[in-house]
């Protein structure tokens, strides 16, 4: 079966502003997310792509759009299943505002339990972008060989729910996977199982270095903006 590269898009205003993007329109790369962008082609040029599926989001479309320019070939198929969660009434809102929220602390821990307030569940996101990847898999696999591979560029928590099922992780434990912006993923399914061969890798290792303000303990809901 095909290996799947999942990109997280480059870094949007949204993450910068500390907002919960959702599907906000008009949430658009920032001017580092674009740099991030523009050096994807580069990072990924050796490997050959047969497909390219986006989220219908700006922000994705902004992520695939200097690959898409790279390789003329090739366009890109969106898929609505793989578009960030739905968020409903937390959509727009502050990061910082939403923490106190009691839901929250259903969010960090017991994610498969919740919902959010005029939007969908954790667990429907998951199932519907599983479903995605299973369906386009089987897609690929008929029209370019067992050994093809092809990207898909969605949203953080989107990754980071098809890494917890690749792995045979409990949605509930789902929250202890990162991937930053503009970070490459990659799975590699079987007929038996999949095997995941990368995991947020942005070739940059700041974000590792000891910071003024250590990071929480607690989750970015939607993903964080990944190094300053």
């Amino acid at each position: 079966m095909p290996t799947l590269i999942l990109v997280r898009h480059g870094r949007s205003t949204a993450n910068t502003e500390g907002l919960l993007a959702g599907w906000t329109p008009g949430v658009a790369l920032d001017e580092r997310g674009a740099a991030q962008a523009a050096a994807l082609p580069g990072r990924i040029a050796g490997l050959p792509l047969s497909e390219i599926v986006t989220s219908p989001l700006q922000r994705c479309q902004e992520t695939v759009r200097p690959l898409l320019e790279a390789r003329s070939g090739l366009r890109a198929h969106t898929d609505e299943r793989i578009g960030e969660c739905h968020y409903g009434d937390w959509s727009g809102r502050k990061l910082a505002e939403l923490k106190d929220e009691p839901l929250m602390e259903v969010v960090q821990s017991h994610p498969s339990a919740a919902a959010f307030p005029g939007g969908e569940s954790m667990r429907a996101m998951q199932t519907r972008a599983a479903e995605a990847v299973r369906e386009w898999n089987a897609r690929v696999e008929r029209d370019h060989g067992a050994d093809a591979v092809y990207l898909m560029c969605s949203h953080g928590d989107i990754i980071k729910s098809l890494v917890a099922d690749a792995l045979g992780l409990h949605l509930d434990l789902f929250q202890r996977i990162s991937v930053e912006p503009c970070s490459v993923t990659a799975i590699r399914y079987t007929r038996l199982r999949p095997f995941l061969v990368r995991l947020g890798d942005t070739g940059d290792f700041a974000s590792l270095a000891p910071q003024q303000a250590p990071p929480g303990d607690e989750a970015t809901v939607g993903g964080g903006a990944g190094a300053p």
